[in-house]
């Protein structure tokens, strides 16, 4: 799948362009094209806002829209507001999957001047007209922004789900097998019976149950398994937790369980 053009009609400020630059890196899209930047181009301005960016290097500039659109099969034009131009409306998500779905075609989206956006002769060159959800009462977004959460959701609509996009997970370890919970539940209770906790006796079963289930509801992992049975035993002044040896007899010397 080819990634989309991002073209920038008109920008005023070198550093929009650079951090617009910046935000498609953020999400692997790197064909950004400029159309007439006002403050001319190669811009140092720009290269610095990009913070590194290698797409502000590979930026290409054209004299008009048409030229900056000729090889794109579909193009969205981008505004916050209403038009007098008779073209479909789309959100971004639907613009990503949609773009995605046109296997073969090139895709461009069209983003206009900081002050005053598209004029409805570019948007007339677009297929359809792609627009952000924001609250009404503060529609205008810093052309950077807006790139981004195109960008975004182009990376997005590429992979199944957000979490198969993020560039680490959380790498949590697996619950301990309930023969490990079983066996720390019944050392926990050796203890505390040996410290005489369960007061009166006839408490004790509601108690051990009590604790069997707060301890079940943490989750806990084989190395929380661990450390708390050492914790324990500890508390029981042994050299170690008690564990089983392969003919069956219990020790509490160092050694593996």
């Amino acid at each position: 799948m080819t990634d989309p053009a991002i073209i920038l009609v008109a920008p005023q400020l070198s550093e929009n362009i650079g951090t617009a630059a910046r935000a498609m890196a953020n999400f692997g899209l790197g064909d950004l094209r400029l159309v007439n930047p006002r403050e001319g181009w190669p811009s140092e301005k720009a290269v610095a806002a990009a913070s590194g960016a290698p797409v502000v290097h590979h930026a290409r500039v054209f004299g008009s829209l048409e030229q900056a659109v000729a090889d794109l099969g579909f193009v969205y034009a981008t505004t916050a507001r209403a038009r007098d131009v008779a073209k479909p409306v789309v959100g971004p998500r639907v613009a990503a999957e949609a773009g995605r779905a046109r296997s073969g075609v090139r895709v461009g989206f069209i983003f206009g001047r900081e002050r005053s956006g598209l004029t409805n002769e570019e948007i007339s060159l677009a297929d359809e007209i792609l627009t952000l959800p924001v609250d009404p009462a503060f529609a205008s977004l810093n052309i950077a922004q807006a790139v981004l959460l195109v960008a975004y959701q182009w990376r997005l609509a590429g992979v199944a789900g957000e979490s198969a996009a993020l560039p680490f997970g959380s790498d949590v370890d697996p619950p301990a097998p309930r023969a490990e919970l079983v066996a720390m539940f019944e050392h926990l209770e050796r203890a505390l019976d040996d410290v005489a906790f369960f007061r009166p006796p006839e408490r004790r079963p509601n108690l051990t149950l009590a604790i069997r289930a707060m301890l079940a509801r943490a989750g806990l992992t084989e190395q929380e398994v661990r450390t708390l049975r050492g914790m324990i035993a500890a508390l029981e002044r042994r050299p170690t937790r008690p564990h089983v040896l392969p003919d069956g007899s219990e020790t509490t010397t160092r050694g593996k369980s």
